[in-house]
């Protein structure tokens, strides 16, 4: 019997597929290596590619299937019903592929809980460090600019989210200024918020070609690779030479430092200074920021001299320069350098926690060494908290913490006040699991949504930094928090606290608190949002 071959006209069509999806890659790639254009673009490009591979691949088999089963031009389908295939396992292979990896959640190794000990947080004589609490943002921002400018040798900067709006710009100013003096400067930024606020923007690729600066963006968006995407690094700190670190919650942009007139979050960050001694905490910030910054997963940003010829990267050195100029005339307290003994307070011991820095699912190392710390309090423990989302892991060690201390009170933001809603909608869902820990939970509505991420235990430990209590932050995100025993710094932290929840009122669950889809004062987008989130919550809240 006679072989059936393709025919040759069906053979011709799958060649020009081929040519046409391999063209359209191509121009997306080139495309892609245009630095100034926005990031939506980018993104509309990255997309076009894994949509073009994915038809490409249905083509390819396709072509196979007619090939070895003997079948011609009538086993094509129409165009409209290919496409709409391309584009469905095109959506079916990002959203599986981000959300698969962190379905399980690891359990903390033996390993670690073998190595961790509380009493490794713990010290009888004071150390080499002395600290302070920054509370307001004005203050936020004047320190980082002050520390960069007094800085001799080198500059570490790492950023869930930096912005070229007032405050962005004036850090940028500072950084750039400080390249110029011949200060090693390098900033390591997360990937998702790169790509958002920083491909395209000449005030970045400004920074960017200085001489003395690298700029490392930890796992950069690769939609060919979505299983990476849900991976982010969360931290938030600077270091300058070996002198003082700042670490903390905030963000580098408006909502967090200055005193611009605009929307803003009440945060909290721990400034260290280092008065001498091998045994400072610095090392550590240093230690784990050369872990991370060495991971192959961080990729260097636009390392590329060629961006300082194009003319709005020249005008946007030009004007970092003259920013930099009309800062020191407006704010000449801000270059002062300061006797930071006089503004921080004596430490026995600042330690660093912190969750692994590799990509996918994590161990929780940060939620169990908080949670050790905790249930080994003697009679008080007070946790401030943006957000509270959690899995059952979670709940049963918040019952067990509050079944070992007298005292157990957790402040977070009220449905309404809460600016994430994502978190919003979660806490209303979930708040009788919340409650029935035993945790005292407040609900803090003082009209700015809070940004804080602290523990004070008993009248010794003050903790700061950028975890939040939710499944993000245990199982995905890289963290840090800085545990600092000093009766003074934790009286003050403590203060602090007092001062946000006299604003805050008792938890409960009623039907008008939990009704919080239909209200009728809240604008339309927004409610529909909530009912939106409200829908798939249950599904997807492990990777909110």
């Amino acid at each position: 019997m006679k072989k059936q071959r393709v025919p040759f006209a069906a053979c011709r069509g799958y060649a020009q597929m081929l040519i046409i999806q391999t063209v359209l890659i191509l121009t997306a790639m080139l495309c892609l290596r245009n630095p100034m254009q926005p990031w939506f673009l980018m993104v509309f490009w990255k997309l076009l590619i894994v949509f073009v591979l994915t038809a490409l691949v249905f083509t390819v088999i396709r072509y196979l299937v007619a090939r070895f089963l003997k079948q011609g031009e009538k086993s094509e389908k129409p165009v409209k019903k290919r496409l709409f295939l391309t584009f469905v396992f095109a959506l079916l292979y990002l959203g599986v592929g981000a959300v698969l990896p962190y379905m399980r959640t690891p359990e903390v190794s033996e390993a670690y809980s073998e190595q961790f000990r509380v009493q490794d947080y713990y010290s009888d004589t004071v150390s080499c460090d002395r600290a302070a609490l920054l509370e307001d943002n004005e203050e936020a921002l004047a320190e980082r600019i002050r520390m960069i400018a007094n800085a001799g040798e080198r500059i570490v900067l790492s950023t869930f989210d930096f912005r070229s709006d007032t405050s962005g710009k004036q850090m940028l100013a500072a950084l750039y200024d400080a390249a110029e003096r011949g200060v090693e400067v390098q900033v390591l930024m997360d990937g998702m918020y790169a790509l958002l606020h920083m491909e395209g923007n000449p005030w970045f690729y400004a920074l960017a070609c200085a001489e003395n600066v690298t700029i490392k963006i930890y796992n950069p968006i690769n939609l060919l690779t979505p299983w990476t995407g849900m991976s982010r690094m969360h931290d938030k700190y600077l270091i300058a030479d070996e002198t003082a670190y700042i670490l903390g919650g905030r963000n580098t942009f408006d909502y967090f430092l200055g005193g611009q007139d605009s929307y803003k979050n009440h945060d909290r960050d721990m400034l260290v200074c280092n008065t001498g001694g091998e045994e400072s905490s610095i090392y550590q910030i240093l230690d784990y920021f050369k872990r991370i910054w060495e991971q192959e997963y961080c990729k260097i940003w636009h390392e590329n001299t060629k961006l300082s010829e194009r003319s709005r990267v020249r005008n946007a050195q030009k004007e970092l320069r003259e920013l930099y100029d009309t800062m020191r005339r407006a704010h000449p307290q801000w270059f002062t350098p300061t006797d930071y003994v006089e503004k921080t307070v004596s430490t026995n011991k600042v330690t660093l926690l912190s969750n692994p820095t590799r990509l996918y699912a994590k161990e929780p190392w940060v939620f169990y060494g908080l949670s050790e710390l905790m249930k080994n309090a003697r009679s008080e423990v007070i946790i401030h908290t943006p957000y509270v989302m959690c899995d059952d892991m979670m709940y049963e060690t918040y019952t067990e913490v509050c079944s070992k201390t007298a005292e157990v009170t957790m402040m977070t933001n009220s449905v309404a006040n809460n600016g994430n809603p994502f978190g919003a909608v979660d806490y209303a869902l979930n708040k009788q699991k919340i409650l029935d820990t035993g945790l005292r939970v407040l609900e803090y509505e003082g009209g700015v949504s809070y940004h804080g991420k602290s523990v004070a235990v008993d009248d010794r430990l003050a903790i700061v930094g950028s975890f939040n209590a939710d499944m993000k932050s245990v199982y995905q995100d890289t963290e840090l928090m800085l545990v600092a025993d000093s009766k003074e710094l934790c009286a003050q932290l403590k203060t602090n606290f007092e001062s946000y929840q006299e604003d805050a009122v008792s938890a409960s669950v009623k039907e008008e608190e939990t009704d919080f889809l239909s209200q009728k004062e809240m604008p339309l987008g927004r409610r529909l949002l909530r009912q939106l989130i409200s829908f798939a919550d249950p599904w997807i809240r492990f990777l909110l």
